[in-house]
């Protein structure tokens, strides 16, 4: 990354993660679709519990399973911004399958909580080496997917109206 600037790198990421969790942030993407609410956050508002646990898909995972999964990964993640040592083994992130309206309240929040934190991670990150750039660019890509991948289970009303990722 000798010929990037460090504060191109980072406007790139931020801008990446942003638009991987609040939705598009102007006329353009990268990969979603430019409708108001195809981030991860405006996916999950208004889905009820039930939804988030209604099981789908190849694998049989539900919403909240994803969420889950999705949530101990950026923490993961920011943990290795900071350079701390951390596991590839993601299986251990796939415990939650059904909630109640607490417990879905409890994960979006903390969904929220270590997606600001990651996002800190990437705008104050000094170095930005091959490792550091690609647990950064992983984590866009690991949510890229997850984002799809519950947007795919989406009940049928709102099926129609978010469609998200362009193919």
């Amino acid at each position: 990354m000798t010929g990037t600037p460090p504060a191109v790198t980072v406007s790139l990421l931020t801008r990446m993660l942003r638009e991987a969790f609040e939705g598009p942030p102007g006329p353009w993407t990268y990969f979603t679709d430019t409708s108001p609410g195809t981030g991860v956050f405006g996916t999950l508002s208004g889905l009820s519990a039930a939804d988030a646990s209604r099981k789908g898909g190849p694998g049989h995972t539900t919403i909240a399973g994803h969420v889950h999964h999705l949530t101990s990964s950026l923490a993961l993640s920011t943990r290795g911004l900071r350079g701390e040592s951390t596991s590839r083994d993601r299986s251990g992130s796939w415990t939650v399958s059904a909630v109640d309206d607490a417990e879905w309240a409890a994960l979006r929040a903390r969904l929220h909580d270590e997606y600001a934190t990651l996002f800190v991670a990437v705008e104050t990150h000094a170095r930005w080496d091959e490792d550091a750039l690609a647990v950064a660019i992983g984590a866009i890509a690991h949510t890229a997917y997850h984002l799809g991948a519950i947007r795919q289970r989406l009940p049928a009303r709102r099926r129609g109206s978010a469609r998200a990722i362009k193919g």
